[in-house]
């Protein structure tokens, strides 16, 4: 039987201190569960702004508004019940819905409800224009937080993916039909369309594309050389 030698030094790994681990598991999942909540919380206000503003809204706030009018309850409710409802729809495409996914269904809509009850109504067309205005932006920002904290899609995101897998046809395309079906049903039932819709689809793409890689949390544990201290990328010295 072969022994360990009495004068042989174990490699001591620098990463596995208290301090290490720490940093480790937040810039892990509990830094992505905090910015996933953050980002679904401010994409409510987000879109209780451009409610408020009356100058438009996104193509699925349209159709969520249309519903509200018709069955008399609050919008983020509604959004709530259509998230759930197309979370369904994900069963026959074989999408596995995330923690993310889950949250977004229930915070979006409550932080919304939340919102426009603290929110003051305008009426000077100057103010409702800075309402779409930071609506917009808000969004943008709040969607590279949430998609950045990488804990699933939302479940109108879900959706789009899966028909985009199989059909094969471009997301782009699966996309632009989806809104437009969205749009039209919500404007039918009496959702608010105007400008700020057009603002809102010219300008939260490329918002979004500034905002994720600020916000992108890596899933897998840097790999750091002996010595290092995370986070500050200074070698110890002995």
């Amino acid at each position: 039987m072969i022994g360990t030698p009495q004068n042989a030094e174990w490699p001591v790994d620098s990463r596995l201190d208290l301090g290490s681990m720490a940093y480790m598991a937040w810039n892990g999942l509990s830094r992505r569960v905090v910015q996933l909540y953050i980002g679904l919380l401010l994409y409510g206000l987000s879109g209780a702004l451009q409610v408020r503003s009356e100058l438009g809204l996104d193509p699925w706030d349209v159709l969520h508004q249309g519903l509200s009018h018709h069955l008399g309850i609050a919008i983020g409710t509604v959004s709530i019940l259509v998230g759930a409802a197309v979370l369904l729809g994900w069963v026959p495409l074989r999408q596995r819905p995330g923690f993310g996914t889950v949250s977004n269904v229930v915070l979006i809509g409550t932080s919304l409800n939340v919102s426009l009850m603290w929110l003051p109504h305008v009426h000077l067309i100057g103010w409702r224009i800075v309402d779409m205005l930071a609506g917009v932006l808000l969004c943008g920002l709040a969607t590279g937080m949430y998609i950045g904290a990488s804990l699933g899609p939302g479940p109108r995101d879900g959706l789009m993916t899966g028909l985009a897998r199989r059909t094969g046809r471009s997301i782009r395309l699966i996309r632009t039909s989806l809104e437009l079906t969205v749009l039209a049903a919500g404007w039918l039932l009496g959702g608010t369309v105007g400008i700020g819709t057009v603002v809102f689809a010219l300008a939260i793409g490329p918002l979004a594309q500034l905002s994720m890689p600020v916000f992108h949390v890596a899933t897998r544990p840097r790999t750091l050389e002996p010595g290092t201290i995370p986070g500050r990328e200074a070698t110890v010295s002995s």
